[in-house]
Order: structure tokens, then C-alpha cells, then sequence
């Protein structure tokens, strides 16, 4: 892959912690609130290292309460319409049901709304990566003209003004004054505890049993194999192997979508020409819950997702030399194997995750 403008990115990355804060970000110290411990599924403590927290946001239990309080706090709005729960809906794996976000003034987005899964382990957010940093990301969406459309002043003194929040700040923070800088460091919080990792194929690695009926294991099973199989599905260049629960490599790839771009994505934000088209490669798990699919939302099934790889791919100028079978427009697998691929992605959703309470709308 041809290596993005760094210094664009690096000059990139520095506007958007200068002008994101509305104050110096100091280590916090809180004051009667419990350490959190994570609560990590087998697969995630046998193939994966625990998430690095920065140490100035120290995870609390209170701090985690308040952060899924504001998640779903429709007050971040300028119209106390939505709230960070609005486009990223549990029952789809916090993501959104539709191909583009509708902003609270009826306004479509252009990109369909990622899920948020097993966060923790990222640095970059986004479909084009231009937030680095989870607290970074948690601004954009506020003061989005399309999103939430307001401002972090106007969102505090609403805040400050409830009857709750400045003892919960004070608690978990050390002050009653709040700001965005505690908003998103609560909100944070939050959300690096949303982790999946109890679908019926990690039950299958770590214990050999996935808890399904023997046929529909052994399909999932053989359509894993075609996953990693070069010669047919071909995706574990992007997507990562059993050894990877997190089913992405963090990068940014055009997968042979289109010709012509009206979306550049990782170009946009890196100003090289050799990243337009190229967009973060997204989590395989969940699928079940996350339709539709791609930066766009273009996809609305599986079949189709799979169909593009055998059948689909478009040839451009910065099209992913991973994408090895563009030259025949895709891999041409045969419909046995289709649907075997198909219950290996079924396989990786995680039911637990979109009903655990511990991640639903206090009230």
C-alpha cells in the first residue's frame, strides 16, 4: 500500500486537538469513585492485550455510569432531538438502520454510521480515520451542522443547569463545572466498555463447541476456511484470522467499490491522492445486526457484500493490490461456497451484546 501524506496527517491531527478542547486536558483525579475493571470474554483475554486507557481519563465505575447517561442524553442536540444513542442503536450493534444519518434538521449525512464494537483496541475513528483518539471523536458528532448541529458551550450550560449532573461530574471528576473536555472523557468511558466477544465462532475456538446444531457448525466451519482461502473469499488480508477476534486490521483499503469516487474518505483527510477511495476497513462481527453495509450503506444484505468480492469489484487508480482477483471482477465463487461464507459471518454475531443492559438507555 502506498503510504499517506504523513506530514498532512500530522498537521491533521494536531488542529483537531487544538481546536476540539475548550480547555487544557489536566490528569484527572477522582474523588470518591470505584476503579472499573474490565469484564473481558474469553477470546478477547486469550488473543488480545488489555486496552490502554490514557491516564488522564482513569476508568471508574460512576465514570462509565455517567458516560452511558450521556450517550443517551438527547441534550447534546441543539434541539434536545438526539442523542449519541439516536445513530448508534444497541439492537444494531450501535449503528444505525439506515445507509445515511438523518441530522435533527432532517438532513442527510453521507456515510452510514459505524458500529461501535470493541473500541478499546483502535486509535483512529471514523470511516476515513480523522479523529485520533476516542475522546477526539466524541466532539465531532456535537458540533456537526448536519448531526447534532450545536455547540459544546450551549450543550454544558445545559447540562450544568440539571438537578444531576454536576454532583455526577463531581464525583467521577473532582469539579461540578462542566465542559466538553468531561463530557467526552465520561462519554469515552462509555464507551470502550462495549465489548463483543461471545459469538457462536468464539465459543467455537476456545472450546470447540459453538453451541449450534452440528450442521450449521460444520457450514460455519467450512466457510471459514474459504475465508481464508486466497483462491475464494480472500478475506483475511483486511479482516484478520482466528488469531484476530477483532476482525479488522485498523486500516484503510479501497475494496474495488467503484470506478469514480464521490466520497474520497482517507484522501480527504490526508490530501494524497493515493488515499482517495480508501476507507477504514470495518468489524466483521455483528454483521447479523448491522445492515446495511459499506461507508455508504449501499449494501442491505450479506449475499450482496459477498456477491461484490466473487463478482463485483471495480477497477481504479488506487484500488487495493490486496483486491488480487480484480481482473476477473472478483473471485467467482460457486454458490455452495457463497452460502458457507455466509454462516461463517453469521457465525461471528454476538447476541449478548445487543441485549446486555449494562449497555441500554438508563432512562
Amino acid at each position: 500500500m502506498v503510504k499517506y501524506n504523513k506530514i498532512a496527517f500530522v498537521i491533521f491531527s494536531l488542529v483537531i486537538i487544538l481546536v476540539s478542547s475548550c480547555r487544557k486536558d489536566p490528569k484527572i483525579t477522582p474523588v470518591s469513585a470505584s476503579p472499573y475493571s474490565f469484564d473481558y470474554p474469553a477470546i478477547i483475554s486469550e488473543y488480545l492485550p488489555p486496552i490502554q486507557t490514557p491516564n488522564t481519563n482513569p476508568m471508574t465505575d460512576e465514570g462509565v455510569e455517567l458516560g452511558r447517561k450521556l450517550f443517551y442524553d438527547e441534550r447534546l442536540s441543539a434541539n434536545n432531538t438526539q442523542s449519541c444513542g439516536s445513530c448508534h442503536l444497541q439492537s444494531a450493534s450501535f449503528s444505525d438502520t439506515t445507509s445515511y444519518s438523518i441530522g435533527i434538521d432532517g438532513i442527510a449525512g453521507n456515510r452510514n454510521s459505524m458500529p461501535l464494537i470493541n473500541l478499546g483496541w483502535m486509535n483512529s475513528f471514523f470511516w476515513d480515520g480523522r479523529a485520533i483518539g476516542m475522546e477526539n471523536q466524541v466532539y465531532q458528532p456535537v458540533t456537526n451542522p448536519i448531526e447534532m448541529h450545536t455547540t459544546w458551550p450551549n450543550v454544558a450550560a445545559k447540562l450544568q443547569q440539571d438537578g444531576l449532573y454536576p454532583a455526577l461530574f463531581l464525583q467521577v471528576f473532582g469539579t461540578d463545572v462542566i465542559d466538553s473536555v468531561l463530557v467526552s472523557k465520561a462519554i469515552s468511558q462509555f464507551m470502550r466498555t462495549l465489548i463483543s466477544g461471545n459469538a457462536p465462532f468464539d465459543k467455537y475456538l476456545m472450546t470447540g463447541s459453538s453451541g449450534w446444531n452440528a450442521i450449521d457448525e460444520q457450514l460455519a466451519y467450512e466457510g471459514f476456511t474459504i475465508f481464508m482461502d486466497e483462491t475464494k473469499g480472500d478475506c483475511f488480508h483486511c479482516h484478520g484470522d482466528s488469531y484476530n477476534p477483532l476482525w479488522t486490521d485498523n486500516s484503510f483499503h479501497n475494496n474495488g467499490l467503484d470506478v469514480f469516487f464521490t466520497d474520497n474518505g482517507r484522501g480527504a483527510v490526508t490530501g494524497n491522492a493515493f488515499d482517495n477511495g480508501k476507507f477504514k476497513t470495518p468489524t466483521l462481527r455483528n454483521l447479523v445486526f448491522t445492515a446495511p453495509y459499506m461507508h455508504d450503506g449501499r449494501f442491505t444484505t450479506l449475499q450482496q457484500v459477498i456477491n461484490h468480492y466473487s463478482q463485483g469489484l471495480q477497477n481504479s487508480a488506487t484500488i487495493d493490490p490486496l483486491m488480487k482477483h480484480i481482473g476477473n471482477g472478483g473471485s467467482q465463487m460457486n454458490p455452495g461456497d457463497k452460502s458457507k461464507l455466509l454462516m461463517f459471518l453469521i457465525s461471528l454475531s454476538d447476541s449478548s451484546f445487543v441485549s446486555n443492559p449494562k449497555f441500554a438507555d438508563p432512562g
